[in-house]
Parts: structure tokens; sequence; C-alpha cells
């Protein structure tokens, strides 16, 4: 598989000379300076392109070109902004473009309430506690209903019992504003801003903003948000055959319904009815077993094998899962997604997919250097050196011609 990075722009404390050093071959990103809803002009495209050629590699995948919130929920400009997004599509043609990663995620892109969890070895991940989001929802969302909700909740993935109500109120005895404040920050800022999300680090008001887009939401239920998404893709597949774009979704991540979310692409049920809804090789995959792992319900390796053949973007990362069904990102080495075999998936299927290490341990020193959550150089340098090995490794087994990472090759 091609080995990428995703790099977020000529801002990005992570450097392309950098990235060359390590072996990256091709880029993941997007024009983060374009808002929401406005086109990709040709241009900027462009400006960009040649600026990752001039480090000899090639911007292989988009990630993301934003589906705004009016075309998930189907408000009254969906159209404009359909056709503002089909316009986009056909400059990055036009620039040699041909993968988007997108997600059709109502409101959050990704959630974890813990972004520097610490490992037994010194180093950090991501996290995810259920009592910690559900505090969230509750006491500082205050979202109608989510008390109700949080009470009949089944933790998936807990092998133990578990009354989150219980726990909540715990923790509600000791939180104190700071710890607040580092919560709305984990889940909704930090994790967000940074890409071309909804809320940006500086707004003043996120709790209320927040609120305002999950009213969007207020009466779309799992099957309206799945007709939504059908419309969208229905409506740019001509453009993605006249321009020979390839569309690949991302999972939700987490993959289960949050905040009252609906959420469509959450396991295989849900993949098997988006791909079979418009079944265009055109309409397609970002398999992150990250997001996949996460989800006690995925079999990630049979989703795979499944899947491989409309999979056109791969992000290879792990989850672990404790048993009350928390869960953390783990070593790329370990956890339920089981990469190993994941390589070997995808390298019979198509050994020239792009593919990321995606998000990363925190490791000596990163947590000083500003990195974007998830994001960080040597955390995703030493995974990268795993998965690098594991697919010299796959390929000598394959019999498949391994490129040699060398200097003057």
């Amino acid at each position: 598989m091609e080995k990428t990075w995703r790099w977020f722009g000529k801002n990005d404390k992570i450097t392309l000379a950098m990235l060359k050093e390590i072996g990256v071959e091709g880029i993941v990103t997007a024009l983060h300076d374009v808002p929401l809803g406005e086109v990709w002009t040709r241009e900027k495209i462009r400006d960009l392109r040649e600026y990752i050629e001039s480090y000899g590699m090639r911007w292989s995948v988009v990630e993301s070109l934003p589906v705004v919130e009016t075309i998930k929920y189907g408000g009254p400009d969906r159209d404009h902004q359909i056709e503002v997004y089909k316009e986009s599509l056909r400059n990055l043609s036009a620039e040699g473009i041909h993968t988007i990663c997108y997600n059709f995620m109502p409101v959050l892109d990704w959630a974890r309430t813990d972004l520097t969890h610490p490992n037994p070895n010194g180093t950090t991940n991501l996290y995810f506690s259920y009592s910690e989001f559900a505090y969230f929802d509750i006491y500082i969302l205050g979202r109608e209903g989510a008390r109700e909700e949080w009470a009949t909740f089944q933790v998936p993935g807990c092998t133990c019992e578990r009354d989150i109500l219980a726990e909540v109120d715990e923790l509600r005895k000791k939180m104190t504003p700071e710890d607040e404040h580092k919560l709305v920050e984990n889940i909704i800022i930090k994790t967000q801003g940074f890409v071309s999300g909804n809320i940006r680090e500086d707004d003043e008001h996120p709790i209320e903003l927040f609120r305002q887009l999950l009213a969007n939401y207020k009466n779309i239920t799992k099957d309206q948000l799945r007709e939504n998404m059908k419309y969208f893709l229905n409506a740019i597949m001509p453009t993605c055959e006249e321009c020979g774009m390839y569309m690949c979704v991302h999972p939700d991540d987490p993959p289960f319904a949050i905040l009252g979310l609906p959420r469509i692409v959450t396991c295989d049920d849900d993949i098997e009815w988006f791909l079979n809804a418009v079944d265009n090789p055109h309409n397609g995959l970002t398999f992150c077993a990250g997001s996949l792992s996460a989800g006690a319900h995925n079999n990630v390796v049979e989703m795979a094998k499944k899947y491989a053949n409309r999979t056109w973007f791969v992000h290879l990362r792990s989850c672990h899962i404790f048993e009350n069904g928390d869960f953390t990102e783990a070593s790329h080495l370990g956890g339920r997604a089981d990469i190993i075999e994941l390589a070997r998936i995808f390298e019979k299927a198509n050994p020239k997919l792009p593919m990321r290490v995606d998000h990363g341990m925190t490791m000596l020193g990163d947590e000083n250097r500003g990195y974007n959550a998830g994001y960080s150089f040597l955390g995703r340098m030493f995974a990268l050196g795993q998965v690098q090995g594991i697919l010299a490794t796959v390929d000598r087994e394959l019999g498949i011609e391994y490129k040699q990472p060398g200097f003057y090759e």
C-alpha cells in the first residue's frame, strides 16, 4: 500500500521535509483555509498540489472535502450545496486528485473524552469514557431526555455490571469547573476545530453553538439520514463518473449513536446498505480499522474481507476495549483490529491502495509541540515504522515486490 500521512497544510508544525525523511509517499490533506460550503478553486488546489510535489510526494487523498450539515439533515439549501460540492470535485479532478475521504456524521466528526490518557509505558493515547461522555451530555450540554436515555443505555462490549447514571452522579460530586471546561474542549473543540469542523477553537460560546447544531436534527431518524446520504450520493455520482472521482465514506467514530443523533456507518449492515443503495464503484469505503474496532459488535477482519473490493482508502490503527466497555486507541500491533491480517487482506485485493496509520501515541515530547489531538509526530512515525515492517513481511509472503525505502533505489 502507498504510505500516506495526514498533513494539515502549510501551517502544520509537521513539515513536508520531515515527512519526506521518514518515507512518506503520499499526502492526505485538504484546503483547511476554505470556509465550509465554499467552492475549492482550481487555483488553490493547484498551489497546494505543487507545493506537495516540490517535496517529492503527491497529494494522494483529500481528507476531507466536508459534507456540510444542510446536506446531511436535508436543509433548504441542500441542492445548492451539492452543486458547490460537485464544482469542487471537478476542480480536484482537473488537478489530478481523485480520491475523497468524507463522513456523514451529524454535528460531531469524532468523539473522545480524554486526549492524553496515560498508557503503562508512559505514552498517552486518545480514550473514550462512557461515564464522562454521559456527564457531558446530561450536566454540561443539558440535552433534553439525556438522563432518561442513559438510564437504559447498555454499554457495548461491557462484560461487567455497570450503572452509568450512578457513575455520572459520582463524577458530579468531584467535578470542578476546570474539569468541565477540559471535557468541553476534548469533546467538541480540540477534536473538531482543526478538521474544518463546525466549532473552532476561538468560538466564544461553543456549548450554545453545539446546541443549535443539534437542533437541526431534532426530527431526523436513522432512516431519514440514510435517505439523505443516498440523495447526496445519487446527485454526485454522474460527476464522479465523468471526472473519475472515488468517494470513500469514513465510518462513524465511535461506531454507535451518540447525543440522540442517528449514525449510519457503524457496522456491517450499515456498510452493506449504503453500498447497495448507490451501487456504483465510485461509491466506496474508507476502511478505518480504528473506528470499526471501537465497536464490540464489529468483526473487523471479516468486514475487511467482505468490503476490500469497494475500499479506496485504508486507515490502519486499532482500539482496545476494556472490561467496562470504555475504549482506548491501542498499539498498532495490538488491540482488536489485527492489523497484520488486515495488511494481508488489502495487499491481496489492491496493493496500490493509499494507507495511513491514522492516529498515534503521544510520546517522547510530542505533548509539548502543539500537535493536533491524535496527530503526533513521533507517535505516528513509530506506528508507520511498525506498519512498514508489516507490509514488507506480508508482501514477501504474497510474492509482491516491495518497494524498499532506500536512498538510491
